[in-house]
């Protein structure tokens, strides 16, 4: 059984290691994103790796074993779920929902999981447009593009978002643009790489190159 505390753990060594491409994590980087003394750090990393969950050598980083990465990907299979329940069932806007799924992230139950799966007709993707590993732990595939790297002309349908803090979520909320929305660029400024859309409802919208390059989206 694994505590709440490990289980963030697991999960952040998990996210950094795919930031990373797979290479091994430092402490101090476990430290910053967990916002945790550097010296607590390193006395989890020593327990997580007593448990079998990592493996650790000092000065050289942490990378999660076959059992470790198990568990994270069930943590983020259970957030991921969750955020899809909490707007999709119950309204809640997609810059209100990380809190609430990291607190339901940690509830035990694989039944529970995998009846929520089956309620929400097994989604591949969260609201944010993060894919959602199955019960084995495998993740779907993406085909998704950054929408300032797309030609003009080309029809689209946006499927997440790179950068997922509240003001961001709340940025495209303001603009109307949200998961599902069918777009088309119809022009790229030559000065500062802005970009001029037209959303499904014919309405044009003027963007910004640094809000395009943090959407991701589906050429149809």
């Amino acid at each position: 059984m694994t505590s709440f505390t490990e289980e963030n753990y697991l999960k952040s060594i998990y996210h950094l290691s795919e930031q990373k491409n797979g290479e091994s994590v430092s402490t101090n980087e476990l430290a910053e994103v967990t916002q945790t003394r550097a010296a607590s750090v390193t006395d989890m990393v020593k327990k997580l790796a007593e448990k079998g969950f990592i493996n650790y050598k000092k000065y050289q980083g942490v990378n999660l074993t076959d059992n470790g990465k198990q568990i994270a990907l069930r943590v983020i299979r259970k957030h991921r779920l969750w955020e899809v329940f909490l707007v999709e069932k119950l309204g809640f806007k997609w810059d209100e929902i990380h809190d609430l799924a990291e607190q339901l992230e940690h509830i035990k139950s694989t039944e529970l999981t995998d009846r929520l799966d089956n309620f929400l007709g097994f989604p591949k993707f969260d609201p944010h447009g993060d894919p959602i590993p199955d019960e084995e732990g495998n993740l779907p595939i993406s085909q998704t593009h950054k929408l300032s790297e797309v030609e003009k002309g080309k029809q689209l349908i946006i499927m997440g978002v790179s950068e997922d803090s509240a003001p961001f979520l709340q940025h495209l909320d303001k603009l109307g643009l949200k998961l599902g929305l069918k777009i088309q660029v119809i022009e790229v400024s030559d000065f500062d790489k802005s970009l001029e859309i037209e959303i499904e409802s014919g309405q044009a919208l003027r963007i910004s190159a640094e809000v395009s390059k943090n959407i991701q989206v589906i050429i149809k």
